[in-house]
């Protein structure tokens, strides 16, 4: 067990809480897991990956922070349908009023976009389906052509028009801009339901009343006015790739607090680091403050060494005491899970106010 120094607050890495087995549908990895905490039990819903990387959902329950005690021998949660067939990924879970809302990755070998799930007991799922905008990346690029002396949307489009090169004029045809790492707030504000996602780099910000608001009309408006939905840039040393949402943000005192991924670009590659913001509690598209460097970062073997290496992504918290811990995908194959003090948390953020440089 490691002690992380990270600004005046310390990061306690517990280890490996969950590895791959033999069975087929998780030989590949296990990793980036949803977590619902209901009292001393944890309800995991991770992702489960097999040769040649295509991904189900698989569960488990732990006692505490810690100890695992049940373990499906089979994935909870599949593909079915030609837009992910590649691969369901990257769940999150919130739970607002009496239902459970699921979001994840939608892969079907070229496109990823995020989707919607919804249960009453966690244990049936109904599909929502996709709830990310679609566009190609002509229409993308018409829609906010009056931004593109914005550096946001600039590289929003660089990142996109990289990603078409290789590929052959039928496959660009059918290749959407990605949209990832939709996150539910667990209550409505004014109403609505507020999601954070991620159109590369930065973070964004969304009000809906009900999935079915989310028309091609929606998105065409909102992303005509991209920047203004835009709450997090990177913007440090260890956020010079990108950053996205991480697990569902967390309702405090003092406002919501977000875990996110940042990912730093070395000669090597991309390094993968875990950070938090906390946002206003009535107004989550103001953001309050912001650490300057990550709360978990790949140090140990486990999280430098695996199927991608140097990644930590988080993705589900639970709180036990006045300890909050962190679960994340190390090195894209195994569970790992991390805990600091809360309040020591959220008085470091106080402590580093958000200087708004956006828009």
């Amino acid at each position: 067990m490691e002690i992380a120094t990270v600004q005046s607050i310390t990061a306690t890495k517990h280890g490996i809480i969950l590895e791959k087995t033999e069975r087929s549908f998780e030989e590949l990895g296990v990793l980036n897991p949803a977590i619902y905490q209901d009292g001393n039990n944890i309800h995991m819903f991770y992702r489960a990956a097999k040769r040649g990387n295509f991904s189900t959902i698989g569960y488990c329950k732990f006692e505490g922070p810690k100890t695992l005690v049940e373990r499906r021998s089979e994935p909870i949660f599949v593909p079915e349908y030609i837009y992910e067939i590649h691969g369901v990924e990257d769940p999150r879970i919130t739970k607002i009023d009496d239902t459970f809302y699921m979001t994840y990755v939608t892969y079907d070998g070229i496109n990823a976009c995020g989707a919607l799930a919804t249960s009453k007991d966690l244990i049936s799922f109904k599909k929502k389906g996709i709830i990310t905008p679609k566009f190609i990346l002509h229409d993308f690029t018409n829609l906010i052509r009056r931004h593109l002396q914005n550096p946001s949307i600039a590289r929003i489009l660089a990142f996109n028009t990289e990603r078409n090169y290789p590929l052959t004029e039928t496959m660009k045809e059918n290749l959407f801009v990605w949209d990832k790492n939709v996150v539910l707030f667990p209550k409505k504000i004014d109403g609505k339901f507020i999601a954070l996602h991620r159109l590369f780099p930065s973070i964004q910000i969304v009000s809906f009343e009900k999935k079915n608001d989310l028309t091609v009309e929606f998105w065409k408006e909102y992303i005509k006015n991209l920047p203004d939905h835009i709450i997090l840039e990177p913007k440090f040393d260890h956020e010079t790739s990108h950053i996205g949402p991480g697990a569902p943000p967390i309702e405090t005192k003092d406002g919501w607090l977000l875990i996110y991924h940042a990912a730093e670009r070395r000669e090597k590659g991309l390094v993968y680091h875990s950070c938090a913001a906390l946002l206003d509690l009535n107004n989550p598209a103001k953001v309050l403050s912001r650490l300057t460097k990550p709360i978990i970062t790949p140090s140990e073997h486990y999280e430098r060494h695996g199927y991608v290496n140097y990644v930590v992504f988080p993705t589900g918290t639970a709180i036990f005491d006045d300890l909050l811990y962190i679960y994340y995908g190390a090195a894209d194959d195994k569970i790992a899970v991390a805990s600091l003090n809360l309040n020591d948390l959220l008085t470091e953020l106080k402590q580093n106010p958000h200087e708004d440089d956006i828009k």
